[in-house]
């Protein structure tokens, strides 16, 4: 008994200087990465995922990298809490997606390089000195969206709309930012605007009755928090008759009509690519531009299901070139 009991207790022993070796080895990466996401939604989702591609086609991956990956859940105190995290963990590098998430980050450091994605315009966000020489240590990828393009699909669907529900959260400044930019394009176009702002998600579906009887159509851009509550708009503008011209494609998935916008994979693919430069010490924040995606890269999806709701035609040269969607 006492040379089985033995044996078993040398076993154990075994057992565990393999594990503590094993986790000696396994624990300790190369290089730390804090990754923060504003919210969940698709175009957010795809961003990571672009962002993590990057980075592991170029020798960055599980392997060696401890990731760090959060999700502030639509919440401002979150992103600073989570800055705060990785401020103190002194990773090597913060990946910030969306605005809210870049700013909280480049207020608590300007040391740990930071590349953030789906900001629109990083220059009057105050993340960056100009979005040509960013100056500091930040840089990264802006989802400006071609809204022009946007209101030309919105005017081929709906020739007949004359009045237009600008619909944005007044709490974000890339929604602001690309909100007045949406203005022009309907002064140019003789078009009248209905401006409707959000602050949280509790108001979203009474905003969305509000323009009922009241405009042809809504414009959503990419906004943070009404992607996050597209659902919500959908059910009330599509019960009215009420077509939603949105920013990107998830917006499409879950309701809205059509879009002309942004593929977020491909945007924080980009990120990723810049975050390898630095990380092999090939290029510094303070010296890279801020990049955008080219219009080859921008993505037309249409609803499909909605489209046929609403009673609205796809024309042919539309159809043929678009991602359909029927949901």
């Amino acid at each position: 008994m006492e040379g089985i009991n033995m044996k078993k207790l040398l076993k154990a022993s075994l057992t565990v200087m393999m594990a503590l070796t094993l986790s000696a080895c396994g624990g300790s990466k190369d290089v730390n990465i804090g990754i923060v996401q504003y919210a969940e939604h698709p175009a957010l989702d795809n961003a990571k995922k672009g962002f993590l591609k990057a980075l592991e086609d170029n020798g960055y991956g599980e392997d060696n990298v401890a990731f760090d990956d959060q999700n502030a859940q639509g919440d401002g105190s979150n992103c600073t809490t989570i800055a705060d995290k990785f401020v103190n963990d002194n990773v090597d590098l913060i990946f910030a997606i969306a605005t809210p998430t870049a700013q909280a980050a480049a207020n608590k450091t300007t040391e740990i390089p930071i590349v953030l994605s789906a900001v629109t315009d990083p220059a009057s966000a105050k993340l960056v000195k100009t979005n040509e020489k960013p100056g500091g240590n930040v840089t990264g990828t802006s989802d400006l969206t071609p809204v022009a393009d946007q209101f030309d699909l919105l005017q081929q669907l709906l020739p007949d709309a004359k009045t237009i529900g600008i619909m944005y959260c007044n709490a974000e400044d890339n929604s602001i930012f690309q909100a007045d930019i949406a203005k022009e394009e309907c002064a140019k176009r003789n078009l009248t605007v209905v401006d409707k702002s959000v602050t949280d998600s509790n108001q979203i579906q009474q905003v969305t009755e509000s323009l009922i009887g009241k405009v042809d159509a809504i414009y959503i851009p990419t906004d943070n928090l009404l992607a996050e509550g597209m659902a919500t708009v959908a059910q009330v503008a599509n019960e009215n008759n009420l077509p939603c011209i949105v920013g990107e494609s998830g917006m499409v998935e879950n309701g809205g009509l059509a879009t002309y916008g942004i593929d977020y994979y491909n945007l924080g693919y980009r990120a990723g690519l810049q975050a390898v430069k630095i990380l092999k010490g090939e290029a510094k924040p303070a010296d890279m531009a801020i990049e955008y995606l080219p219009a080859e890269e921008c993505e037309l999806t249409i609803n499909e299901k909605v489209a046929k709701k609403l009673n609205i035609t796809i024309p042919d040269d539309l159809k043929s070139k678009a991602k359909m969607v029927n949901k």
